[in-house]
């Protein structure tokens, strides 16, 4: 056949996932997909679309026909939606294919999306702020205990035909209406700069409410972020000011009589809604949470008006300086159950359970009886160090959850406001002998994000370590990006999300969750007096003795971490968002010596966690930390100069290249010989060198690439390289010519290396290249973490080289498929469900011969470029584009000496293939 239009998916609104119904956009852009069936015309393009929009009330739809090939992001065709309207949108493509380039085709139309806006206008508020009227008396350890805040409720009668709850709390909280939990998020409203912002959340409650009857909502709060200890070194509590929790909430109720469109019928928190203390005694984020079951209400989530007046009463309080937003994110949720693989006992005899992975959440215990007033405790652990927990990485967080009992049975336990990072958990006093592997379970935790991008390889190293890369960034983003989830610091290190962000974004749709966070980065950055210096980690949290100073790498995701996103999502509002912020950290927070580059006596992180940097000195690593800031500068400003010229700045487009041209020329002058000989001749600098063009003419190239090519054989391909070096050295070595010496390095088993941690068991990514010691001691830095995203940026490399493809245009309209096979690889696949639709690509490699199966979808097309052709990387390589459809390929291919030999004194022996990961 082929020769039917595509189908389209159902559409979608700026970045949310496909089932959010609520948007914070009076005019949310929409997107559509296409999906590339056997029978679909091949070649297909758009030229034209239109998009239907009807209330539902059922009034009559609506019609907007746009010529255009745009199908990502575009405009709202109508007049702005108001505050809570709803509106139902479907969509249809016409377009034309290889066999109809005459004959214009519309598909069918898509299915109906639903989209609701929520409260627009600060003013559509009248709820109070309230907490309790009697002033909270902290634990022992300062912690705060949660608070239960209840409203009985009679609603009129009539069936109730829609409903909504708006809620946040100063804290985190858990919403239930008439007994039942209202939504499943956790930790809500999650962590931004809450002096700035504070995150709402809208719930359809419709189901929920039982109209002419007594209702009960009550919603538990607990301190979360926004009270509880924050940081290391003991951290520092209520940072945020106040230590009152608090909650907000607007319940909008309509009947079916009166229709959604009626005034509805309304209930706010005020001060007459009452309070208790939870039976949770404390939860906090890093040391856990206790429960006491003697506390317990019987059906405390429901009780009524002859329940509550023993209850405290409530007061309202003034509004928190941070005002009120709908969030971009996902919420956080339990995404996966994972069952525990073994239970055993630790050396000293202690109850241990291994889940087989290293994972962020929480345990739910089925059922469990101890006599009244006996307590269970549960630690949680990434690993085991000599037969015993390994609780040394948690520094001085607890990590533990606590359950007193009153003498009866309690199920389903789960803790409500608390995650850990943890693979082993040891469990002291459970009754009988061990628990067995049906008594508990561990409940994944993380921001939900749509997960997009795969790839697979015939080696089953790699693709572990890919595996590993997933769970670490699961792991890490929960509510904001965060630098390891086990211990006593949980932040968003802005140096780790730029180097992770293009393995991320492959991996997740990533744009509504890191575009949010990005906006609490320019509301720091731009605070008076902070010299458009942006933090160094965001929710900026850190003592107010930690020096505000200016960083290379951390401070540059204000300007390349929007980039990137803008690249795989084609968001040019996103970029116009944050221009004000690039301009302002090149402008003003860059601290510059007199030659324009940065100043030599500022202290730099630079190639942070070299593998010979000392434990205790993570920054203290072979390539000149100054050299590493300034290669960053120069990419930075070429990187900017290109979002000037895409915003139509030309004036400062050709600026800001101007001056990316006197920089690169000034590094070149100040370290690199006339010969091409670089002053930080590591693999860090050679490769920053060679990928961000630092050379002056191609024989200085040649000479870095020669060195490059001594460096890597003569470290006998382990890596030497922290988090400036990471992400790029595979790409350099695929930039010079050397794949297979980036594929030698990538399968090296021994210390330090990719493969070591996974040689060793590893399920997560570890923070540093020996976290663990071959004896199974855990590395002696106090900064020893097992579960951290950063070293996987190689991830990319893998995405882009390896499987072979990336984007040529903006949100990957147009992509590259440039697969390089090498190593002791066979073959590799990987698939990515981007802005237009799935992409596929499968190669097998055999005998030297190089067969390619590629997956186009519509509307898009693929520029391919076959391996025969890439052995020198010659940029002028022949390329043959594509349209949408299936495609195979194949050309003979040699792919160079393997496996590459070390450069070894004459009396050593060179090591055998036996450290090749297979």
């Amino acid at each position: 056949m082929d020769s039917a239009p595509p189908s389209l998916t159902k559409p979608t609104f700026e970045h949310l996932r496909g089932d959010q119904l609520f948007s914070g956009s009076p005019e949310p852009r929409i997107s559509w997909k296409f999906a590339y069936e056997q029978d679909t015309a091949p070649g297909w393009e758009q030229n034209a679309y239109e998009i239907e929009i009807r209330s539902p009330a059922g009034n009559k739809p609506e019609v907007f026909r746009v010529e255009s090939s745009a199908s990502v992001l575009v405009p709202w065709p109508r007049g702005a939606l108001k505050s809570r309207e709803s509106a139902l949108i479907r969509v249809r493509s016409r377009g034309t294919s290889n066999k109809s380039r005459n004959d214009s085709l519309w598909t069918e139309w898509s299915e109906t999306a639903s989209i609701e806006t929520v409260l627009l206008d600060k003013h559509a508020w009248t709820a109070q702020w309230i907490a309790s009227s009697s002033k909270p008396q902290p634990n022992a350890n300062g912690s705060l205990q949660p608070l239960r805040f209840y409203k009985p409720f009679e609603l009129p009668s009539g069936p109730v035909s829609k409903a909504r709850l708006y809620i946040s709390a100063l804290g985190v909280f858990d919403v239930y209406i008439n007994g039942q939990q209202a939504g499943d998020e956790f930790l809500a409203p999650g962590w931004t700069c809450y002096q700035h912002r504070i995150p709402y959340r809208a719930l359809d409650i419709t189901s929920l409410l039982e109209a002419g009857k007594q209702n009960t909502v009550c919603v538990e709060v607990a301190e979360g972020w926004y009270y509880g200890r924050l940081g290391f070194n003991g951290g520092t509590r209520f940072i945020y000011g106040g230590d009152e929790l608090a909650v907000i909430g607007q319940i909008e109720a309509h009947t079916a009589s009166e229709g959604s469109e009626g005034s509805p019928w309304t209930l706010t928190t005020d001060d007459s809604w009452k309070c208790i203390p939870s039976a949770i005694q404390q939860s906090e984020i890093y040391d856990g949470e206790t429960y006491d079951a003697r506390n317990e209400k019987d059906n405390w989530k429901l009780l009524g008006l002859d329940d509550t007046a023993g209850l405290n009463p409530t007061k309202a309080i003034p509004p928190p300086k941070g005002g009120l937003f709908f969030a971009k994110a996902p919420p956080v949720k339990v995404t996966e159950t994972v069952t525990p693989i073994d239970v055993f006992r630790s050396k000293s005899g202690k109850a241990i359970i291994d889940f087989g992975q290293n994972l962020v959440g929480k345990l739910l215990v089925k059922s469990i009886f101890l006599p009244d007033g006996e307590r269970v405790t549960f630690k949680h652990a990434e690993v085991m160090e000599h037969g015993e927990l390994g609780t040394r990485p948690l520094r001085i967080a607890k990590a533990t959850d606590t359950v007193i009992s009153a003498g009866k049975e309690i199920q389903n336990w789960t803790p409500r406001f608390t995650f850990h990072g943890f693979r082993y958990v040891q469990v002291d006093n459970w009754p009988g002998e061990l628990p067995s592997k049906d008594d508990l379970v561990a409940q994944v935790l993380h921001t939900d994000l749509q997960r997009r991008g795969y790839f697979n390889c015939s080696n089953k190293s790699i693709n572990q370590l890919h595996k590993n890369v997933v769970w670490s960034m699961r792991s890490n983003f929960v509510s904001i990006p965060t630098d390891c989830p086990q211990r006593d610091e949980r932040l968003g290190w802005t140096g780790d999300l730029q180097v992770f962000c293009p393995s991320a974004s492959f991996l997740y749709d990533v744009t509504g969750m890191l575009s949010d966070w990005l906006q609490d980065v320019v509301s720091e950055q731009l605070e008076e007096g902070r010299g458009g210096i942006p933090p160094l980690v965001c929710p900026d949290i850190l003592p107010k003795n930690w020096p505000h100073m200016p960083q290379a790498i951390w401070d540059d995701v204000t300007v390349l971490t929007p980039e990137v996103l803008y690249r795989y999502s084609g968001d040019l509002q996103l970029l116009e968002h944050h221009f004000e912020s690039m301009k302002t950290w090149i402008d003003k927070g860059i601290d510059r010596g007199p030659d324009g580059l940065w100043n030599e006596d500022r202290w730099q992180l630079g190639d942070w966690l070299d593998p010979r940097a000392p434990p205790e000195f993570p920054g203290d690593g072979r390539t000149d930390s100054v050299l590493v800031a300034d290669a960053y500068l120069v990419r930075v400003t070429d990187v900017f100069a290109q979002v000037c010229g895409i915003l139509g700045k030309d004036d400062l487009a050709a600026k800001y290249a101007e001056d990316a041209a006197a920089h690169r020329a000034t590094f070149q002058d100040k370290y690199i010989s006339p010969k091409g000989n670089l002053m930080s001749n590591s693999q860090t600098g050679v490769a920053l060198a060679i990928q961000h063009g630092l050379y002056k003419d191609k024989a200085q190239l040649a000479v870095g690439k020669a060195s490059l090519d001594r460096l890597v054989r003569s470290s006998h391909f382990h890596i030497a390289t922290g988090f400036a070096g990471t992400p790029i050295i595979t790409h350099a070595l695929t930039a010079s010519g050397a794949t297979q010496l980036a594929y030698r390095m990538l399968l090296e088993k021994t210390c330090p290396s990719w493969m070591y941690p996974v040689s060793m068991g590893a399920t997560t990514i570890w923070e540093r290249w020996d976290s663990m010691l071959p004896d199974g001691t855990i590395n002696p830095g106090e900064m020893t973490s097992f579960n951290h995203y950063a070293l996987g940026a190689v991830a990319d490399w893998l995405h882009g080289t390896v499987a072979g493809i990336s984007p040529l245009e903006p949100g990957w309209k147009i992509f590259k498929v440039r697969p390089i096979p090498g190593g002791n690889l066979t073959n590799a696949e990987t698939s990515f469900d981007g802005p237009y639709g799935l992409i596929k690509v499968h190669w097998e490699f055999k005998d030297g011969n190089f067969e390619l199966k590629l997956q186009v979808p519509p509307n898009s097309k693929a520029v391919v470029i076959l391996p025969s052709e890439t052995n020198d990387m010659d940029p002028s390589a022949s390329e043959l584009v594509v349209g949408s459809g299936f495609h195979d390929f194949s050309c003979a291919f040699n792919p160079g000496e393997w496996p590459p030999l070390p450069l070894m004194p004459a009396h050593k022996k060179a090591p055998g293939i036996n450290t090749i990961a297979v």
